[in-house]
């Protein structure tokens, strides 16, 4: 039976005290769901000709916003949580973290305007800055076993810089191989951190179950990931690709097995970061018969960016939000609608797109109203828990 948790404790808070600024998941889940509600609802009213003036001057702009503005949003609200609990040492906040979230909302105002320089400037600077503010903290505390994390930040600071050069026509190098590149650093990321916390969580929430993890396994998938980000950096091939691609599917497909994903379905909580891990094996398996012309390649990026993103970060918002605000880990009636609904928007954009070519309009309106609604409710749910105080009273 589900577990469906008496909404009221949620929105209760044993202080009036304003919080938002107290910890980095506080104001950039906020924004994250803020955004991916409205962003993407823009997007379909431009899609379908129904916006009087353009919104985003195309597809490309559109995944550059939803990969480098809103997941890169909920990565810094995780990042900047995680390090202080890994560390023991503090991560920004207060004035600091309201100049990051500054920083952040002037990237996605600025893609709207000429001032295309400022904008490759600012949004190249966000993920730096999220680097700099979580490597303090792990180089002081000596933590080397995350320190990958400020590599892969700035990673992803060059990649999105590289995408706006490429608009401007100063760099040799497609748009869509700049956001193929950080597709593929956040798949890596949602890797790792799900092979450290899916098996937890499942044997912790779920009685009886023994997620296991395999050497060889672990090596497999993480490293048929980082492999799969070296052929896009280098641009290989596509029959190259399909081959890591598919090497790559079928090692987290052993991974997501060993987790014994069929035995979660009583815990929402734990069910929605089976499933997201689950949309990374059905991108793999799609990217790689799109480098054959057997699949659409937006099939393929739409099951990473709405199933296994979409999903793990629903999932992931919903449970570090409730537990570092002193809250029980257990699903309310919204946050099941929450991931019920970001699950739909995958299928109906991925599989409906698919199986139903003449209705391709209908699906992508469809999934997009699922989408804005599941974070549109998460936004309006979540605003008195993560702009006011913990209920135990604890710093954070």
């Amino acid at each position: 039976m589900l577990k469906i948790e008496d909404p009221r404790p949620l929105a209760n808070s044993a202080s009036g005290e304003f919080a938002l600024w107290n910890l980095g998941f506080r104001p950039f889940y906020l924004l994250a769901s803020s955004f991916a509600a409205l962003s993407v609802l823009l997007w379909v009213f431009q899609y379908t000709g129904h916006l009087p003036a353009a919104y985003l001057r195309n597809p490309a702009w559109h995944g550059h916003e939803m990969l480098y503005g809103y997941t890169m949003a909920v990565v810094a609200g995780f990042l900047l949580t995680a390090v202080r609990n890994w560390t023991g040492k503090p991560t920004p906040t207060g004035a600091t973290l309201f100049a990051l979230a500054t920083l952040w909302v002037a990237g996605r105002v600025l893609v709207l305007t000429p001032f295309a320089t400022a904008a490759a400037v600012v949004n190249a600077a966000f993920p730096v800055a999220v680097a700099i503010g979580i490597g303090i903290p792990l180089v002081q505390s000596r933590n080397r076993r995350n320190y990958f994390f400020i590599a892969l930040l700035s990673l992803l600071g060059l990649a999105v810089l590289a995408f706006h050069f490429s608009h401007l026509g100063m760099l040799p190098w497609p748009e869509r191989a700049s956001l193929q590149v950080g597709l593929d650093v956040v798949m890596f990321i949602m890797a790792v951190m799900g092979g450290r916390v899916i098996p937890m969580f499942t044997n912790n929430g779920v009685p009886g179950v023994q997620a296991t993890r395999h050497p060889a396994v672990e090596k497999s998938a993480l490293g048929g990931v980082l492999v799969l980000l070296g052929a896009d950096l280098l641009q290989a091939p596509p029959a190259v690709i399909a081959v890591l691609a598919a090497i790559a599917a079928l090692a987290n497909a052993a991974r997501l097995y060993l987790w014994q994903p069929w035995r979660t379905f009583g815990a929402p909580m734990v069910w929605i970061l089976h499933v997201a891990y689950g949309w990374i094996v059905v991108y793999l398996v799609l990217r790689g018969l799109a480098a054959f012309g057997l699949a659409g390649e937006l099939f393929a990026v739409h099951a990473l960016t709405v199933g296994a993103i979409g999903g793990m970060t629903i999932g992931m918002m919903t449970r570090t939000a409730r537990g570092h605000t002193g809250r029980p880990l257990v699903a309310d009636g919204f946050e099941i609608a929450c991931y019920v609904l970001v699950m739909l928007a995958a299928a109906i954009r991925v599989f409906g797109g698919m199986l139903l070519p003449g209705a391709y309009l209908a699906t992508v309106v469809a999934s997009g109203i699922c989408w804005s609604a599941a974070f549109a409710i998460y936004a309006v749910r979540y605003w008195p828990v993560l702009s006011r105080a913990r209920l135990d009273g604890k710093p954070g």
